[in-house]
């Protein structure tokens, strides 16, 4: 089973300019090998972003669910899921 199905590639492929300066991917198949080289995760919540972020050792403390989930390296899947890239 891919770890990226359709709607989070999708997801990607509409959004990437919100984490870079131009399109890194133009087709399913480029944003998926993208995804996969710079270990891409997909979470089910909020509360996993968070999980995801605290176990990086990156500082959310104090900060609002919103704030975390507007973070240019969260991508919204539209599903509940959460695309999480590292630029």
């Amino acid at each position: 089973m891919r770890e990226f199905d359709d709607e989070v590639l999708e997801c990607f492929l509409e959004n990437q300019l919100q984490l870079f300066p131009e399109k890194v991917a133009e087709t399913m198949e480029e944003a998926e090998d993208f995804l996969e080289e710079c270990m891409a995760v997909v979470v089910n919540s909020v509360d996993e972003v968070i999980e995801y972020f605290e176990e990086e050792g990156i500082d959310i403390e104090g900060a609002m669910d919103e704030e975390i989930l507007s973070a240019d390296e969260v991508f919204d899947v539209g599903d509940g899921r959460y695309l999480i890239v590292e630029g």
